[in-house]
This record gives C-alpha cells, structure tokens and sequence, in this order.
C-alpha cells in the first residue's frame, strides 16, 4: 500500500460536516424503521457533530447493520424531439415509440396509481 492509499483510509482522518450529515440521515433512517429509540438517536446525533475523526463516526454505526445501496436503475425519458420527427414523418411509427415508452415507465413502477380525494 502507498502513502496516498494509506492516508486515504486512515481512520485517524478528520470528519467532514458533509461525513456528519451522511451519518445523522443514517441514524435518522435506523430510528424510522424502528431499531433505535429516540432518546438513542438524540444521543448518536450529538456525538455525530462532535465528532473529530472518521473513525467516532464509524463507532456511531458500528451495532446497526449496514443499509445494502441498490444502484438507481436508468431512467428512459421520451425524448420529445424524436417523438415530434416521428409525427412529421410516420405518424404510426411516432404512436409506437410512444407506447414502448409509456410500457417501460410502467415496468420500473409497477404500483396501480391511485388517485388522491383531499
């Protein structure tokens, strides 16, 4: 290991405000479902900004179980400029470009949309 990889996982470096933040929206996350109390979390909160180091940062987390990030899949967006072409052009072939787009959104949200009575 180099000097550069060595200092970059150090735990002895110095947190950042945007490290802290990361930290209390983690332990804000931990508390919603349920696995810390709120006395818990006002505790880790506070000890999160005053902490110096990466390290009592990682102390903070350490008990609960890590969060398993799942890549956000690709959003495909219609893309209008094809889309009016394809109405100039061919209007059928502008209807199933639609469509194909329209099933693709359907695919990644796959929840019926209700409508909301206020």
């Amino acid at each position: 290991m180099n000097d550069s990889e060595e200092h970059i996982t150090s735990p002895a470096l110095r947190a950042s405000d945007a490290e802290r933040d990361q930290v209390e929206a983690q332990l804000q996350h931990h508390y919603a479902v349920g696995r810390l109390t709120l006395p818990e979390l006002e505790e880790r909160v506070v000890a999160a900004y005053e902490a110096r180091t990466r390290e009592q940062l990682h102390a903070l987390l350490r008990d609960l179980p890590r969060e398993v990030e799942i890549p956000a899949s690709p959003i495909r967006v219609i893309d209008s400029r094809l889309l009016i072409v394809l109405l100039c052009v061919s209007p059928p072939a502008a209807l199933i470009y639609w469509l194909i787009s329209q099933r693709s959104v359907r695919r990644r949200d796959p929840r019926p949309q209700t409508l909301e009575c206020a």
